[in-house]
């Protein structure tokens, strides 16, 4: 037996790692620069997290909505979508649009009012305001005005000046808005609105039920109203007017209140939703929380007529007419909540009082807000509603108003990515034009038309957008907790659905005894594969069962091919050949009693009282198959046997025809050509030469042994010698790499240091034996979680002998090298540092039997698999290298020339932090890799030399930290701090890297939000072209002309009166206190205004065209009609002149 000495071990680390050869940086040249990067998001595609706030703007056609996160999203019309966040990130608890101005202010959590411009195409922020001593409640703004009321916590009325976001010196206090005799404090302001036949009369509803009309002009109240027994359910929620000067308020108790401002008690007051019991008291209804009264006229022929006539028989007629009309006005009042407290599955509803009417519109959560759309945004006048936007917990609903049954429009927005919550996203960009309108037409074919939707078109088409032509097809696919797979087309910074799959079709579930099946998600797709060009998917689920898919554009019938997967253990163990025992097995149940245990305790395909939980797979062999809907349908089903085996990698190699994936038991490779199971290995075997691990299937071995030492050549002659020389180097090697890797579980012991799993997997053809460098060998290169390198030599039978001789593997008997950390990514470049392309089996129909086979330059795959399809490398000398893999783990990065396995490059990413995730992604005709890190940082290093490129502050990791498994943050383990280790204890970010994706043309994306797809890109040029892609949100428009006031009401003082707001509330109100707000500006708010007028510049120019053009008709028609009555005066003038000589010499008593 060989010494062992520290010596040794330092030698055999310098000869594993060589330096560069000489001539290496001049014989490579890299194009990428630092300045041909620029990080920066993109788009944001699906439902706001968690939503707050909901404003709407009647004559932009644009609906703004606010979250808890401080997102806000401003929809339009197909491509509109602008998304910015407040810088506080806190809840947007308020928003309110300036119509028709290109504005909005909202109210978040902290007590800051903002404003925020989108006269440009990407919303700005100018002005902010920090309310230090009051919360704010509620906000106000009048139609046309430049000052919004603000309603705080203590009772307090504050007014606030748009233009420069300073506090008026006009302040309503509370003591003055209360009667003097009352005892207590009102409460909080929760509404305010203004009279729509007097803007000097301010509505003001308390929380404790008081309701005030505060008069402007002499600054006092008006009318107090209440309801006098200071009970509890008096409490107002919600105020609204009438447009004929009418009032109503909401109770917490579920009623409504209607006043008339001569009278301090309600004229009317009812429970609509209240049904009397037994005793005949009527039962308790929960609070209604928001209420809007709306008019419409049905009159419309009358109207009609008399608005063809002169102003002033209009102004005669109208009053006479005015009781006729009423009798047919529709007076809707819509309103939230309400209903008995005892119906807990109706809850969630918005009622809509037509007359004597109630319709309840039952919702599927909780409704947030709403608000009603009117074709004119003037109070004074019938508003004439005609939808509702109703914002829910998980869902926006729009409901008709002007369709028998209130029938809810269809929303064109891709608000369903929440569906099912998301468990994995993998994005192709620049993928084969020709596999979106495949998706999309077996996606139109299974989608059956839907019914009970309004045949009107959607509201909300505010802003303009062009379709910017893109030259490349972009896809998203998203694995959800259901079993199904979605795929989107997220082309030209759109994002539609083309086509969904569901898993759960593939399965049948069966029971015996009394056999529960309590996981709540058995079918989550863990892992998700696609081979855009051979349209073939993989996907994995969380017992480890694997299912392939091929894509079929016509309905078939047929069976399918179901193996099992052995139980890997840590021995070196081969089952019975799969091919005899288990190639027609069609259900899979758990042996063994300790297996049972582990899925129990799991949940995956559970059962109890002993009778078992089987699943079986639909149409499986034996069955006379079953009926394939067009699209993907199932070709292969690989069942794990025994405890489950959560797969963490899987990719397809379409041109070898096989499939493999792997977990922490081990890695598989099954045949997806024959249908058969390869090889089934426990991570130990892939240590153990060619001659220590037979190809025979039926041999086994009963010996145990150890992972050999870092970067170290094994010799299968001496193994036992070398598991004792580097047995303290492996442990420490290990001891090192779990801590990398613990931030997914505390450790509570060292035997946890001996689990090693699979974490990344790849397909190449690539130069693996040093003794053999002319020969190219398709190989899979297999990653661990322990950072180890290791290969597997695949012997492929000839192409005419492919579907009848078997597939033969075989182990290097050891790591090509290690890093530290878990492998997260594996990729290879040609010797002028160009990524390979990879070979692959083009897609063909059934009909056909001749494989074609085509090279193309790397689609991005899934996350797991990116760089898995490699083709031969040109030739080259012998003597020299041939290729370069890249390797980079949650620590370092190397680049290895092959066949030598010479270390050329290394970076140290991260020292005490760690990378989440890492791909090699083209850019530019070149090729980069870029990283994640638990820091936030992106960073990207260019290739072979790593140099470094970028490092930017991108995104804090706990915004994503919504998808791991634990709530409690900032805990570290002191067993831990020992080695110098802060890591936060159970944040697993494994799960945050099968939703973030980096893909071709430096785009990316991650899951924002358990609803939302963030997209983002680091190219600069792309950048560059992004405001050319975006919607247009504001566009000139005129504002509807005021209501016209009738002659009689005009005559007798009841009309609306206009009121001059600069006069009461600028200078000659005061000056403000100090002590209540801050005023923050906007960073850079000119520059945000010089940014909306130049982007606003065309729009202005062609509207200053139309207009001159419009003019030069006009001067046109006006010289027209100066010339014919110039003639008609010289006619006029002729025949005067005549008349006047004819009777000049006449006597009067002549005439």
């Amino acid at each position: 037996m060989k010494k062992f000495t520290f010596k040794g071990v330092l030698d055999g680390f310098r000869s594993s790692v060589q330096a560069a050869p000489r001539g290496t940086e001049q014989e490579i040249q890299e194009t990428l620069r630092p300045d041909h990067f620029q990080i920066k998001k993109t788009f944001r595609h699906g439902f706001p997290f968690s939503p707050t706030a909901l404003a709407w703007d009647p004559i932009q056609k644009l609906l703004a909505i606010g979250d808890k996160g401080g997102n806000l999203r401003i929809l339009g019309g197909p491509g509109v979508d602008a998304h910015v966040r407040h810088e506080s990130c806190e809840a947007v608890l308020h928003a309110r649009f300036l119509i028709n101005e290109g504005a909005l202010v909202t109210a978040t959590a902290d007590d800051q009012l903002h404003l925020w411009t989108f006269r440009q195409k990407s919303p700005q922020r100018l002005h902010s305001l920090k309310f230090q001593r009051e919360r704010i409640t509620c906000l106000h703004l009048p139609l046309a005005s430049k000052w919004i009321h603000v309603g705080t916590e203590r009772g307090n009325v504050h007014v606030v000046n748009i233009e420069t976001f300073a506090l008026s010196g006009y302040v309503i206090n509370w003591n003055k808005a209360i009667e003097v005799t009352r005892p207590n404090h009102p409460g909080a302001v929760v509404e305010i609105c203004d009279n729509p036949l007097d803007a000097s009369k301010l509505l003001i509803a308390f929380e404790t039920g008081l309701v005030v009309v505060w008069d402007l002009r002499a600054r006092a109240a008006e009318w107090r109203g209440a309801l006098g027994s200071g009970a509890p359910g008096e409490g107002v929620r919600a105020a609204a007017w009438q447009h004929d000067g009418k009032l109503m308020t909401a109770h917490v108790d579920g009623a409504l209140a209607t006043w008339s401002t001569r009278a301090a008690r309600p004229v009317s007051w009812s429970y609509p939703h209240a049904k009397a019991n037994k005793e005949g008291k009527l039962e308790p209804c929960k609070p209604i929380l928001r209420l809007e009264w709306k008019t419409s006229r049905t009159g419309n022929d009358i109207m009609k007529t008399i608005q063809n006539l002169g102003d002033t028989v209009q102004n005669m007629i109208e009053e006479d007419t005015q009781t006729d009309l009423d009798c047919s006005d529709e007076s809707l009042v819509i309103f939230s909540g309400g209903l008995p407290t005892d119906k807990a599955g109706r809850t969630h509803s918005i009622t809509v009082l037509n007359g004597k009417s109630t319709t309840v519109l039952e919702m599927e959560h909780s409704v947030v807000d709403f608000v009603t759309l009117c074709e004119t945004p003037h109070t004074a006048d019938y508003q004439e509603p005609y939808a509702i936007v109703v914002l829910l917990q998980n869902d926006l609903v729009v409901i008709d108003l002007q369709s028998p049954g209130y029938p809810c429009f269809e929303n064109p927005y891709p608000m369903d990515i929440h569906e099912s919550p998301v468990t994995c996203c993998s994005y192709f960009a620049d993928c084969p034009s020709d596999l979106i309108p495949a998706f999309y037409s077996v996606g139109r074919q299974g989608n059956k038309k839907a019914t009970g939707f309004s045949e009107k078109l959607w509201p909300i088409n505010g802003g303009e957008w062009a379709p910017a032509s893109c030259s490349y097809s972009e896809i998203i696919l998203t694995g959800h907790a259901d079993g199904s797979v979605k795929f989107w087309d997220a082309s030209a910074g759109t994002l539609q659905i083309l086509y969904k799959l569901k898993c759960s079709k593939v399965f049948e579930r069966r029971s015996s005894g009394s056999v529960c099946y309590e996981e709540e998600s058995p079918l989550a797709i863990q892992q998700a594969a696609l081979c855009a060009e051979s349209r073939r998917l993989g996907v994995a689920l969380p017992h480890g069962h694997v299912v392939l898919f091929k894509f079929r554009k016509n309905e078939t019938h047929g069976e399918t091919q179901v193996i099992e997967i052995p139980m890997i253990t840590d021995s070196l163990e081969e089952e019975g050949s799969p091919e005899a025992e288990g190639g027609r097995s069609m259900s899979f149940s758990r042996a063994g009693d300790a297996g049972e245990g582990e899925s129990r305790r799991s949940g995956v395909w559970s059962g109890g009282g002993g009778g078992g939980a089987w699943v079986r797979v639909r149409g499986a062999d034996g069955t006379g198959g079953a009926r394939r809907a067009p699209g993907f349908q199932p070709a292969l089903v690989a069942l794990q046997q025994g405890a489950p085996h959560p797969v963490t990698t899987l990719t397809i190699n379409s041109s070898y025809g096989l499939m493999a994936w792997g977990g922490e038991r081990g890695v598989v490779v099954v045949d997806i050509s024959r249908r058969v199971l390869v090889a089934a290995l426990a991570p130990a075997a892939l240590y153990h030469p060619p001659d220590a691990w037979p190809h025979a299937r039926h041999h086994r071995h009963n010996d145990r042994q150890r992972s050999p030492s870092l970067d170290q050549e094994k010799d299968s002659s001496d193994e036992d010698s070398n598991c004792l020389k580097y047995l303290f180097a492996d442990f420490l090697d290990k001891l090192d790499s779990s801590f990398s890797r613990s931030r997914s579980s505390s450790m509570s012991s060292l035997e946890n240091i001996s689990q090693e799993g699979i974490q990344c997997l790849a397909f190449a053809d690539s130069y693996t034996k040093k003794s053999d460098p002319t020969t190219l060998l398709p190989t899979l290169w297999i990653g661990t979680t322990l950072g180890s390198v290791l290969t597997m030599m695949i012997n492929l039978p000839e192409a005419d002998l492919r579907h009848t001789q078997p597939v033969v593997v075989s182990t290097s008997g050891g790591p090509i090298f290690r890093l530290k950390g878990s492998i997260l990514t594996m990729s290879f470049l040609d010797c002028n540092g160009a990524l390979i392309p990879y070979s692959y089996e083009s897609w063909k129909d059934d009909s056909k039997d001749v494989r074609e086979r085509r090279e193309r330059t790397p689609t991005k795959q899934s996350s797991s698999s990116s760089g898995s399809r490699m083709s031969p490398t040109p030739g080259t000398d012998a003597a020299g290298d041939r290729q370069f893999v890249v390797v980079a783990s949650e620590k370092q990065a190397r680049v290895v020339a092959l066949p030598s396995q010479n270390c050329v490059y290394r970076q140290q990413i991260v020292d005490t932090d760690f990378v989440v995730k890492a791909e090699t992604v083209s850019l530019k005709d070149s090729v980069c890799l870029v990283n994640y890190l638990s820091t936030g940082h992106l960073v990207a290093y260019s290739l072979p030399s790593l140099r470094p490129l970028v490092d930017v502050d991108f995104l804090p990791l706990s915004e994503l930290s919504f998808q791991t498994q634990s709530k409690q943050r900032g805990i570290v383990d002191p067993m831990l701090s020992i080695w110098g280790q802060q890591l936060i204890v159970n944040e697993d970010t494994d799960q945050i890297a099968k939703t973030f994706c980096f893909s071709n043309r430096g785009h990316g994306l991650f899951l924002a939000s358990p609803t939302e797809i963030q997209k983002f890109t680091i190219d600069a040029e792309f950048c560059q072209q992004l405001n050319e892609m975006l919607g247009e949100l504001f566009l000139p428009r005129d504002m509807p002309e005021p209501p016209k006031e009738s002659f009689f009401r005009g005559l007798f003082g009841g009309g609306a009166r206009p009121l001059d707001r600069e006069e009461l509330f600028g200078e000659s109100s005061g000056k403000p206190s100090r002590a209540v707000a801050k005023h923050i500006p906007g960073g850079s708010a000119q520059l945000d205004q010089l940014g909306a007028r130049a982007s606003t510049a065309a729009s202005e120019v062609a509207r200053a065209h139309m207009l001159v053009v419009e003019r030069g008709d006009k001067l046109s028609q006006l010289e027209e009609r100066t010339e014919r009555m110039h003639s008609q005066a010289a006619e006029f003038s002729s025949s005067a002149h005549q008349l006047m000589l004819k009777y000049k010499d006449k006597k009067w008593y002549q005439l």
